[in-house]
C-alpha cells in the first residue's frame, strides 16, 4: 500500500487514525498495540508471504536483545541478520546465479535499524523493550517502505509517553500540512520528470548530448523530489498520532562540499554508517591514510546497501573518492571552496548518478560519453533550424536524432531546479513548529514559513487536490526497491 494511494488516503489511514486514539482512552497501551498490528497489515498488504518474514525478524531481535551482553550472542544475532540480508538481497550477486529471489520491500530498512539496537543493547546504551513497542518500533508503518533508518533513542520514549494517543488540533494541522508537501514533491514533480530520465536510461538507448543532460538532470532531480516527498510524508503521517520522526533531508543539492551534502542527504543512513560502521573501523583517529581507507570502505558498503550490483559499488566509489579528495583538500589548508564549491558538488552528486540509475555499467559509461559530447548531438524538432549552423559542434552531427520533449517534462524540470536552489525546504517551512526531530541541525525560519491560518488552508487545501488529479497513476517510490 503507497502513501499516494486512494486506498491508503480514504481507507487505510482514516481507519488506523480512528482505531488509534479511541483506544487510548482505554489506557494499557491497547492504541500501541492497534498501530503495531496495523502497521504489520500495512507491510501484509504488499505481499503477506513477507508478513511472516518480518515478524520472525522482530522476534528473533526482540529475544536476542536479552542475550546481546555477550559479545558471541551480539556476533551471531548480527550473523543471522546479515546473512537474511545477504539471502534474499545479494545471492544473485555474491553467487553469480539468477535465483530471480524477490526482494522484501524495505529489508534493509528494518534490518539496519535492529542491527543498531543490538550493537546499542551489548554497549549498554539501550534496554529490552516490551514485544509490543518493539514490534511498533520496527514495523512502525510510516517508515518502514523507505525509511528514514529509526534509532530507538529517538522513537522508544515516544511510544511510552504519558499523553501517546491524547489527539491535538496542532498536529493535525502541521502533520497534513507536512503530509500534503510530500505528496506534491512526489505527484506533481517527481512522476512528471520520470518520462525525460526513463529513456535516456534504458539499455542501448545511446543518447546524445543534449537528451544525456536532459535525462541526467531529470533523474537527479526525480530521485530527489520522490524520496524527500517520502521522507515529507512520513514525517507528516506520523505527526498525526503524535510522534516525530528525525529529519532525512535539509536541502542537500545547496551543499557547498560533499562532506555537507552527506550531512544533508539521507540523513538517518549518514548517520548509521557513521556510528556503526566507520567509528567502529577507527575513524580518523589513526593518521590521514588508515581514514581515506575507512571512508571508502564506508562508501563502498554503502553503495552496496542500496542494491546488490556493480553499479552501486561504483556509485558508493565515487562518493569514496570524494570524500576523500575533500579531506585531503581540507588538510593541504587550501580553506573552503569559493562560490564555485556549490556548482562542482552539485555536477559531482549528478554524474555519479549515472551509475546508480543505469542498469549496467556500459549503459553508465554510455551516458557519461553522451554527456561529454561524444555520442553526437541531438536538438528538438523546435530548434532544427539550428541545424545547419551548429554542425561544428559534433563530427557525427550528420547521424542527428530529433528528439521529443512533449509534455509537461520540461517546464517541470525548470521548476524542479528552481525549487531546489532556491525555495525554502520543507524545515524551514515549519520551522517555528519543528515537524521532525532535527537534532543538531540549525535552520532559519523561511518568510514563507507556515502559519495555522485560513490562507495557509486553503493553499494546502488546493495542493491537495492537485495532487488527487495527478493520481490517475499509482506509482511506487524509488528508495522502496532499496
Amino acid at each position: 500500500m503507497l502513501f499516494n494511494s486512494f486506498a491508503f488516503l480514504f481507507l487505510y489511514l482514516p481507519v488506523v487514525l480512528a482505531g488509534y486514539f479511541w483506544l487510548a482512552r482505554w489506557g494499557d497501551e491497547a492504541h500501541i498495540l492497534w498501530l503495531a498490528l496495523a502497521s504489520l497489515f500495512f507491510y501484509a498488504w504488499w505481499d503477506v508471504r513477507f508478513l511472516p518474514l518480518l515478524l520472525a525478524s522482530i522476534l528473533f531481535n526482540h529475544t536476542m536483545a536479552r542475550l546481546v551482553v555477550r559479545k558471541a550472542w551480539l556476533v551471531f544475532a548480527l550473523t543471522v541478520n546479515l546473512a537474511l540480508l545477504a539471502a534474499f538481497k545479494y545471492a544473485d550477486f555474491l553467487t553469480g546465479a539468477h535465483w530471480h529471489i524477490v526482494l522484501p520491500v524495505g529489508i534493509s530498512f528494518f534490518t539496519f535499524t535492529q542491527i543498531a539496537y543490538l550493537v546499542d543493547c551489548h554497549r549498554g546504551q539501550a534496554r529490552p523493550a516490551p514485544l509490543t513497542q518493539y514490534t511498533l518500533f520496527v514495523s512502525y508503518f510510516p517508515h518502514l517502505v523507505a525509511g528514514p533508518v529509526l534509532h530507538h533513542g529517538e522513537m522508544m520514549p515516544q511510544f511510552s509517553r504519558a499523553d501517546s494517543g491524547r489527539a491535538q488540533a496542532a498536529n493535525f494541522a502541521i502533520g497534513l500540512s507536512v503530509f500534503v508537501i510530500g505528496l506534491a514533491k512526489k505527484t506533481l514533480i517527481a512522476d512528471q520528470l520520470s518520462p525525460l530520465a526513463g529513456p535516456v536510461f534504458a539499455a542501448g538507448a545511446h543518447p546524445q548530448w543534449i537528451e544525456a543532460w536532459i535525462g541526467v538532470l531529470a533523474y537527479t532531480f526525480q530521485l530527489y523530489f520522490d524520496f524527500s516527498g517520502y521522507s515529507d510524508m512520513a514525517i507528516g503521517l506520523s505527526r498525526l498520532f503524535g510522534v516525530r520522526l528525525p529529519l532525512n533531508f535539509n536541502s542537500p543539492y545547496k551543499a557547498a562540499d560533499i562532506g555537507e551534502f552527506w550531512r544533508r542527504w539521507h540523513m538517518t543512513l549518514s548517520r548509521f554508517l557513521r556510528d556503526y560502521l566507520y567509528l567502529p573501523l577507527g575513524g580518523n583517529r589513526h593518521g590521514a591514510l588508515r581514514r581515506y581507507r575507512n571512508l571508502m570502505l564506508t562508501m563502498l558498503l554503502g553503495g552496496l546497501w542500496h542494491g546488490a550490483a556493480w553499479t552501486f559499488v561504483v556509485w558508493g566509489g565515487l562518493h569514496g573518492l570524494y570524500l576523500i579528495a575533500h579531506h585531503a583538500w581540507r588538510g593541504s589548508g587550501a580553506g573552503a571552496a569559493a562560490w564555485w564549491g556549490r556548482p562542482l558538488t552539485f555536477l559531482a552528486v549528478m554524474l555519479a548518478w549515472v551509475p546508480f540509475r543505469a542498469p549496467d555499467l556500459r549503459t553508465a559509461a554510455d551516458i557519461w560519453s553522451a554527456l561529454a559530447g561524444f555520442n553526437g548531438l541531438a536538438l528538438p524538432h523546435g530548434l532544427q533550424y539550428l541545424a545547419p549552423r551548429l554542425r561544428w559542434l559534433s563530427p557525427s552531427f550528420d547521424g542527428i536524432r530529433w528528439i521529443e520533449l512533449e509534455g509537461p517534462g520540461l517546464p517541470v524540470l525548470a521548476l524542479a531546479a528552481l525549487l531546489v536552489f532556491f525555495a525554502p525546504s520543507t524545515q524551514q517551512l515549519f520551522a517555528w513548529h519543528r515537524p521532525a526531530l532535527d537534532g543538531s541541525v540549525r535552520t532559519a525560519r523561511s518568510g514563507l514559513a507556515w502559519a495555522p491560518s485560513a490562507r495557509w488552508s486553503v493553499t494546502m487545501s488546493l495542493l491537495f487536490l492537485a495532487c488527487l488529479f495527478s493520481m490517475n497513476r499509482v506509482t511506487e517510490f524509488l528508495y522502496s526497491q532499496f
